[in-house]
């Protein structure tokens, strides 16, 4: 399967920039997700790769050649779009047939081409449905037969999961990832959902107002994010507003403290993911047990201290222990803190809610 290479790729609508000189490798069979807020030009990005919008400047390349300008037809791309896209006239086969048709293939080459890939996305009793009798999962899986069909050279999937329901979500996310795998395709998979961004791909690009802000593996993207757009976006974690130490240390009572080379009396944003909180520590921050959520295997219990709210993520057949009212101590490790500098140009998502304003005094280093 071949690389796809973008170069320096720019677009504007009108006065917004969609994409500001992005820069990318995807490489050879490689399952790479775009994870971003609305607005970011994740989408944008992919319509440039498909040959749908181009670029303003910048060069892109599939398999080592230049397609920057070549239309859609020639770029050997398949696509699955959001909302399925299915001919609502024609059997489920003879959905994933029209591509070839439109190619002349051979009718019974197509026929071969179609019991294939009714085989490989499990729906071989479909063939001769047609959309309104399909589940939505079942349409998505002929939309995603249909763009592998003329055996094209990336597989490019714009928000695939959106319109599914939750179960379903999941258990097409691993399909798509099962039939990637089986076929060996270069893939750039769009979402908006980390968790489905995280679960999918061999690489995670993060982007946000155009740019390509974190580029990395599912685990180094969640555990060490390189910028403070990444770490407030990905992962559900706890910020807290801090106002550096004399001394140099970052810290928070008695819950974590952290030393930087950052100037004193700097803001930063303290961040870290509810797992790394420890509960009922011997030493740390005191607070009482408020908002509880439970998720399945984990529980959220929200930890309401004098001057913030902490998410603490824990198993949930411990959750009994920590009822609503019920005071605690909590403390976070200092190598699970990670500190950025903030100052009025850094942009953290608009939906994030600082846990603490700075200002509070500072409590004595660690011995």
């Amino acid at each position: 399967m071949p690389t796809v290479e973008l170069e320096r790729i720019t677009k504007r609508f009108g006065a917004t920039v969609a994409l500001d000189n992005v820069s990318l490798y995807v490489r050879e069979g490689e399952m790479l997700a775009l994870l971003g807020p609305s607005g970011c030009g994740k989408t944008t990005l992919l319509r440039c790769v498909a040959g749908l919008t181009m670029p303003e400047c910048g060069v892109l390349r599939i398999g080592g050649v230049d397609v920057t300008e070549q239309p859609a037809r020639t770029r050997g791309v398949g696509m699955v779009f959001q909302n399925y896209a299915l001919f609502p006239n024609l059997t489920a086969a003879e959905n994933i047939a029209f591509p070839l048709e439109a190619k002349r293939w051979p009718r019974p080459a197509i026929a071969s081409r179609v019991r294939e890939l009714l085989a490989l996305v499990g729906l071989e009793h479909t063939a001769d449905r047609y959309p309104h009798q399909l589940s939505g999962g079942q349409q998505q899986r002929i939309a995603l037969a249909r763009a592998l069909a003329a055996h094209p050279k990336v597989l490019l999937l714009d928000e695939p999961l959106s319109a599914l329901d939750a179960l379903t979500r999941t258990t097409l996310r691993d399909e798509i990832r099962r039939i990637q795998l089986a076929v060996g395709m270069t893939a750039i998979y769009v979402t908006h959902d980390q968790v489905e961004a995280l679960a999918i791909a061999d690489r995670v690009g993060i982007m946000d107002h155009g740019r390509l802000v974190e580029l990395g593996a599912p685990a180094e993207v969640y555990t060490h994010p390189a910028t403070l757009f990444g770490a407030t976006f990905v992962g559900s974690r706890n910020t807290l507003d801090i106002i550096v130490g004399m001394d140099g240390w970052v810290r928070w009572g008695d819950a974590f403290a952290v030393p930087t080379t950052l100037a004193p009396g700097s803001r930063v944003l303290a961040v870290f993911t509810p797992e790394s909180v420890e509960l009922d520590a011997a030493t740390g921050m005191p607070g009482t047990i408020g908002l509880i959520s439970f998720r399945g295997a984990s529980t959220r219990v929200h930890v309401v201290t004098a001057d913030a709210e902490i998410g603490v993520d824990i198993p949930s057949h411990l959750a009994e222990r920590f009822p609503r009212g019920r005071a605690t101590t909590i403390r976070v490790p200092a190598e699970r803190v990670q500190v950025f500098p903030l100052s009025e140009q850094d942009r953290v998502p608009e939906e994030l809610d600082v846990t603490r304003r700075p200002g509070a005094s500072a409590a004595a280093p660690p011995a």
